[in-house]
């Protein structure tokens, strides 16, 4: 049966985790396998017939396996689950499901098993700590530096003569010519960059403005809304030295492995002291190495708001997490789910098990 379920927020990063524990999962002998929605029906069928040691998942995932008679039968077995970005679920009604699936595996299991939580940006660890192994359970708190060797900035640019006529060559004003301007020379300095933005229509738009000023700058980008194999060249593009630089939403702001990143520009103020420091610790990962990252501000406003998130993220005084109480339409889905599972339950049964949630605590 399966002995660890280790969870994550996006199936990308699913995809990318399973090449790097298959490597280490040769070297200890433990059989690793990834299922989401993308899985094709034959690696199903494999699971159920022969399931692997280490199962790779999404909560929603997670959430469908649980009716299914036999894979029910192989999460028996399971002995550790490792919830990666935990930071990502915590505060959303996503958490709320989980947090409910998690005890009807445990149900399934008929014994404790152990949680592990995992995130570098968390600013209520007890309450997420809570969240993880549910209520009258024991929880240990690991805290490591997040703000271990990194080096900020904060740039407002004015614009020159130069960025004027730079404006009238890329069909834009001179303010954004100066911004444009000056990303376009960090990332000529360096090897591999991530400039990070705060929508899609933003990326979309210093990508197309990179373009029409030189179209051979190797630059791409990268956001949910592409296509997948459209991300995923540009994911290896990145990696591979092709490309200088990746124009990027939250999309690669979680662990996707693309290369070793030694810069990150973050367009405008991220509006919060935790997207600051995931974002700019995407970069500096080789030993010895620092994460380094600038803030591009756009106007005086602007660019108060990044000083102040900067500074916080260096005082690592993060955002506390707001875990939803006791949503009932996720609570209403999760029952349709047991009900799937099994035809009949007493209701203290199932009240004993939902008010062990911790967003379902105060269940009566």
């Amino acid at each position: 049966g399966v002995k660890i379920l280790y969870m994550t927020p996006l199936r990308a990063l699913n995809r990318d985790l399973l090449d790097r524990l298959e490597w280490w999962g040769k070297r200890v002998d433990l059989r690793v396998a990834v299922r989401h929605g993308d899985t094709e029906v034959r690696e199903r069928t494999s699971h159920a017939r022969n399931p692997p040691d280490l199962l790779i998942t999404t909560p929603e995932t997670l959430q469908a396996l649980l009716p299914g008679r036999i894979m029910r039968r192989h999460l028996r077995e399971v002995r550790f689950l490792i919830i990666d970005e935990v930071h990502e679920l915590a505060e959303d009604k996503r958490g709320s499901q989980l947090s409910i699936a998690i005890e009807r595996l445990r149900w399934i299991t008929q014994r404790d098993f152990q949680v592990i939580g995992l995130s570098a940006t968390i600013g209520s660890p007890e309450k997420v700590g809570a969240f993880l192994v549910g209520t009258k359970r024991p929880v240990e708190i690991v805290r490591i530096p997040v703000a271990r060797k990194m080096r900020l900035e904060t740039l407002f640019p004015e614009p020159s003569r130069q960025d004027h006529q730079l404006a009238g060559k890329i069909f834009t004003h001179p303010e954004v010519a100066a911004r444009l301007r000056i990303m376009k020379e960090m990332i000529e300095n360096h090897k591999s960059v991530i400039l990070f933005t705060n929508t899609r229509s933003i990326a979309e738009i210093l990508a197309s403005r990179f373009k029409v000023w030189d179209l051979d700058f190797p630059i791409s980008i990268h956001h949910g809304s592409l296509a997948k194999p459209s991300r995923i060249t540009a994911e290896r593009g990145l990696k591979g030295g092709e490309l200088r630089g990746l124009v990027a939403t939250s999309s690669l702001e979680l662990g996707i492995d693309v290369g070793r990143i030694d810069y990150v520009i973050q367009y405008m103020s991220p509006h919060q002291v935790t997207r600051l420091i995931q974002r700019v610790g995407r970069s500096g990962h080789s030993v010895g190495k620092m994460a380094d990252g600038v803030i591009i501000a756009s106007d005086s406003d602007d660019a108060l708001e990044a000083l102040v998130i900067a500074r916080g993220a260096l005082s690592e005084d993060l955002e506390e997490v707001s875990v939803p109480e006791k949503p009932l339409d996720a609570l209403c889905h999760q029952l349709a789910g047991l009900l799937i599972q099994n035809r009949k339950w007493y209701y203290d049964e199932l009240v004993e098990m939902l008010s062990n949630a911790f967003p379902y605590r105060n269940l009566t």
